[in-house]
């Protein structure tokens, strides 16, 4: 199992500099992958917020190993002609360790209403599979055309195209116990499954993971490797208790444990008092390796 961190780019971290110094102490302290949220408008109130793809840019800069990417971003806010330029970009400028993360974005009216696009969760989904679509094809390098119900792309090959081969690493994030987004994730290279309830204060188990490798393997056309990542708040202090947290999901399928670092894991309230420190503090102890 590997150990990566996910990481909001607002409030206490809504600055780039602290987010690439961030990313280094993770790279030291033996975490495997430094993931920064995509959002441009969670919420009026989180605020102050950086842009992602910036940030991520500063972190390449300043880190030498460690993966990195979103987590996730929303596809149908991105025209995906422009997402393949910065994401092949992107890949070169850290060499090779990029990897994205998509889903349909939430909360949709923060997200996307208030700009007044779409909010339709459907709507969106078709636009995510179109431009996974569009982004696979342009990173291939060769020429290429796509005609689909939202987009369209004349005969074109876009260079240089991504350090990875065969093409950048895709994550799909999705709604358990949903079916659409595993069904989606099924053909591309992991899986970063939510709770369907986790407003509401619940957690994926062990035997969900295990019903979601099920379901994703019952869907799976090769048998190419396959991420399958999960998330949860281990203490950093308490060594054993915080590895026997993570064994059953590791036991469960769960290829990455990605440590939830938001203030929203600390208890964090719009109103409330801020978590930067204590939250960076558990960024350099480390990740609960088994």
């Amino acid at each position: 199992m590997k150990f990566g961190l996910t990481v909001p780019q607002f409030g206490d971290f809504g600055d780039v500099r602290k987010l690439a110094s961030l990313a280094k102490d993770a790279e030291l302290a033996g975490w495997d992958g430094f993931f920064v949220w995509d959002h441009i408008l969670l919420d009026p109130r989180a605020q102050p917020m950086v842009d992602p793809w910036i940030a991520l840019a500063a972190i390449a800069l300043n880190t030498d190993s460690i993966k990195i990417g979103t987590m996730v971003t929303p596809v149908a806010r991105r025209r995906p002609w422009k997402l393949a330029r910065e994401t092949a970009t992107l890949d070169h400028l850290c060499r090779g360790r990029l990897i994205l993360g998509v889903g349909l974005g939430a909360p949709p009216e923060w997200e996307f209403g208030v700009f007044g696009e779409e909010e339709d969760s459907r709507t969106r989904a078709d636009k995510l599979d179109e431009g996974l679509d569009v982004l696979a094809g342009l990173w291939s390098g060769r020429p290429f055309k796509y005609q689909g119900n939202i987009y369209r792309v004349d005969e074109v090959s876009f260079d240089p195209t991504p350090v990875q081969k065969p093409r950048i690493p895709v994550w799909v994030a999705g709604g358990w116990p949903g079916t659409r987004p595993f069904r989606r994730a099924a053909k591309w290279d992991g899986v970063f499954p939510q709770s369907s309830g986790r407003l509401e204060g619940k957690m994926l188990t062990p035997h969900d993971i295990r019903d979601i490798v099920r379901f994703v393997k019952a869907h799976r056309s090769d048998n190419g490797p396959f991420d399958v990542i999960t998330a949860g708040v281990t203490t950093g202090l308490e060594h054993l208790a915080d590895t026997k947290k993570v064994v059953p999901f590791e036991a469960a399928g769960a290829t990455w444990w990605l440590e939830d670092v938001s203030p929203f894991a600390a208890g964090w309230n719009f109103d409330g008092p801020t978590h930067g420190d204590r939250l960076a503090a558990r960024v350099r102890g480390g990740p609960p390796r088994l």
